[in-house]
């Protein structure tokens, strides 16, 4: 199964950090679209962070495990943008978990 783990800050809800772990075992390795969906929407997250908000997030990645916190820029409209793509992964990550539960789970843990 596929955990994934949201930390928010409780004053506003922001994502501060997040965690991906786990293999969804829905196939064989190289088959399994659950595995292949979450790890391109939460790597193209991080990619789209470097590209479109310029925020080079410290993430780290290894076979069946991503995990990042976000840093706050000082720049209002910069952190708005991390905040959005964030939030448009959230949403992705949930439509997958809403299509295959058994085999990926999300929570989220206030701050």
């Amino acid at each position: 199964m596929i955990t994934v783990t949201l930390t928010r800050r409780s004053a506003d809800r922001a994502i501060v950090a997040f965690a991906v772990e786990g293999h969804a075992r829905f196939a064989k390795p190289g088959k399994d679209i659950v595995c292949a969906g979450v790890s391109a929407v939460t790597v193209g997250t991080v990619n789209a962070i470097e590209s479109l908000a310029g925020l080079e997030l410290p993430a780290a990645m290894r076979n069946g495990w991503l995990q990042s916190e976000i840093p706050e820029t000082g720049d209002p409209a910069k952190d708005d943008r991390v905040q959005l793509l964030l939030e448009s992964m959230v949403v992705m990550l949930g439509t997958i978990s809403q299509s295959y539960g058994k085999y990926v789970v999300m929570r989220e843990i206030m701050l």
